[in-house]
């Protein structure tokens, strides 16, 4: 049987999941009558809600007697290194456009890694069907970002088809085809994407590139066979990046993938895309070869990480009420494990053990991290996110990132002025048709922390912002963060409707009546740009004497209720988002009024 190795890659909700669930339908592999759940690759529980691909993962479907390998990958910028890893276990990609949007900041990120590659990727427009499509218009703005990105000859005269992945078909041509099935997809697959390489007399050689923890198999390895044969129990060994031997052992399991499935296999020969388990220690980007092997194969540097948030024990007056894990060993360990199979994100542990910075791409991977964490029962208390700066020649460099939003054109002006506020560098500014104008920046990382609520509150909700690391500028220079101080309980127990309702005057709160409160914690916004120490506790004194009207019920408006990326964004660098299973809760980082006095006037001094 013939074999391909296929990525496909695409901006986020540009279609990828939603093909490849017509490809398992239109391949044989599920039975027309057989239940399939909508987005089946999209299999976490993060990633259902969420409605994003977070994690890069392999499937397989046969077509005319051709195996094609497909890996569906993340959109997302902020999970770029699982993009990175997997396209250097593929021999092609299948880039996916939307025929409305057209190229967007991440559609640019993963056409450039697969361009350095050598790769030649064929072009997807999907969504032909939608109001607003201009496919045409969109194929040249492909065809122009490939040419920016260095693209040669070979790889610019590139292979297109339109599509609507959801109803599953595919044509070459948008006006004398009719959309039947995928055909016209498969079919270019087999044709464009070039056989793998099949050398089996050398020995066995694998590049690790993602890693999964199975209760009943232990770690378990996925990449593509480079050379040689891999059968069952063979003996294996691990190499380091630079040659040095990690572990020796046997491949007591190894798996292909089948749809949705990994079935054990008992050989498996160079070109194909396979698990392996049996080592405990080899993990991404090392080398799993033949005893008798010495040199590792090469593997890609990954972008390194831009922002940074910290980690530490939950010490708020309501620690250990709701979670299970909650000790500063539990936490450290846990994040060394996902750092483990997450190459972009780099942990450091504090000098005094109770607390860790963790670094990665951006606040939506690390919001994903601490969200998973606070599922699986952790306590912990998360700083504001932080820049990571670089000096050279004794310059101070700061991370800058591309930032395309499209907008009406009727909140423009709002959105530029927000921007060069926070020291964005407008680039562009076109119409992108339906009313809408698509303006592009380059914004420094810690200007964009916390920009997106306000930027939708600017937008009414319309406005879609998409951000890209771009590279390293020099410092920029002081940029205004929030505006409004918060309000502060000066007390503990439950908060009273009465002096909440007697609070409204001082700002929109973040609590309701009957919520446990402690002394430090957050309870709302102030109108003014100080903090301010309120009793949420208050009750109502009671009296003989009454008039008409006195009794009736209090009524409070709903209160202002925060997601985690959204409270990661709000907090300011004096505060902590505490995170339980069943909370997120705003504090002050020093939860007693004159420790905080004694930490400002120690900043003053400095």
């Amino acid at each position: 049987m013939s074999l391909r190795n296929i990525a496909i890659i695409a901006h986020v909700d540009h279609g990828k999941t939603t093909l490849v669930d017509a490809m398992f339908r239109q391949s044989g592999l599920v039975r027309e009558n057989q239940h399939m759940d909508e987005r089946a690759m999209d299999s976490g529980e993060l990633e259902r809600e969420r409605g994003i691909t977070i994690l890069a993962k392999c499937t397989s479907v046969t077509w005319r007697n051709t195996k094609i390998n497909i890996v569906d990958t993340p959109g997302h910028a902020d999970f770029g290194g699982e993009v990175e890893r997997i396209l250097s276990m593929v021999d092609g990609a299948a880039l996916l456009v939307d025929a409305a949007e057209g190229p967007l900041p991440q559609t640019k990120f993963v056409v450039s890694k697969a361009l350095e590659l050598g790769m030649r990727p064929m072009v997807i427009i999907n969504k032909v069907d939608r109001s607003d499509a201009r496919p045409s218009e969109v194929l040249d703005e492909i065809f122009d970002m490939f040419d920016a990105l260095g693209a040669d000859e070979n790889q610019l005269d590139f292979p297109v088809l339109y599509a609507v992945g959801r109803d599953g078909w595919a044509v070459e041509d948008l006006e004398s085809d009719t959309g039947v099935n995928l055909n016209p997809l498969f079919d270019l697959i087999v044709s464009h994407v070039p056989i793998p390489s099949h050398d089996t007399e050398k020995p066995f050689t694998m590049l690790a590139t993602t890693l999964e923890a199975n209760p009943y198999l232990g770690r378990v390895l996925t990449g593509r066979i480079a050379t040689g044969r891999a059968t069952v129990n063979m003996p294996i060994k691990a190499l380091d990046t630079d040659g040095t031997v990690l572990e020796t052992g046997r491949a007591t399991k190894l798996m292909s993938f089948y749809g949705l499935e990994r079935v054990p296999i008992d050989m498996a020969e160079a070109g194909d895309i396979i698990a392996v388990a049996g080592l405990s220690e080899a993990t991404v980007a090392h080398t799993l070869c033949a005893p008798e092997v010495t040199e590792p194969l090469p593997s890609r540097p990954i972008d390194p990480p831009t922002l940074a948030m910290t980690f530490s024990v939950n010490d708020s007056p309501l620690a250990g009420r709701e979670g299970k894990k909650v000790t500063s060993r539990q936490i450290g360990e846990r994040l060394f494990r996902e750092a483990e199979g997450n190459v972009a994100i780099k942990i450091q542990e504090s000098k005094d053990r109770d607390s860790f910075e963790v670094a990665g791409r951006g606040e939506l991977q690390l919001g994903v991290l601490i969200e998973i964490m606070r599922r699986e029962s952790f306590e912990l208390s998360v700083s504001r996110p932080r820049v990571l700066y670089k000096t050279l020649d004794g310059i101070r460099l700061e991370p800058i990132e591309d930032a395309v939003i499209d907008v009406d054109e009727e909140f423009s002006g709002a959105v530029v002025e927000a921007m060069s506020e926070r020291k964005a560098e407008m680039q562009s500014m076109k119409p992108s048709g339906g009313g809408k104008v698509r303006i592009e920046f380059l914004a420094p990382s810690r200007g964009l922390i916390g920009y997106h609520g306000q930027f939708l509150t600017q937008t009414r909700g319309t406005g879609i912002m998409n951000r890209l690391f771009h590279g390293y500028a020099p410092y920029k220079g002081a940029i205004a963060t929030r505006r409004e101080g918060v309000l502060i309980s000066n007390s503990d127990g439950e908060a009273v409707a009465y002096a909440l309702f007697n609070l409204l005057d001082r700002g929109p709160q973040f609590i309701g009546a009957g919520v446990k409160v402690y002394r430090g914690m957050i309870i709302g916004e102030h109108t003014r740009d100080n903090d301010l120490e309120v009793n949420p506790l208050k009750g109502k004194q009671l009296t003989n004497m009454r008039a008409s009207g006195k009794d009736d019920a209090v009524k409070l408006p709903p209160p202002r209720t925060m997601s985690l990326e959204q409270a990661l964004a709000y907090i300011q660098d004096d505060e902590l988002v505490e995170v339980t299973p069943s909370s997120i809760r705003l504090r002050k980082r020093y939860l007693h009024p004159n420790d905080r006095k004694k930490m400002a006037n120690k900043a003053d001094a400095a």
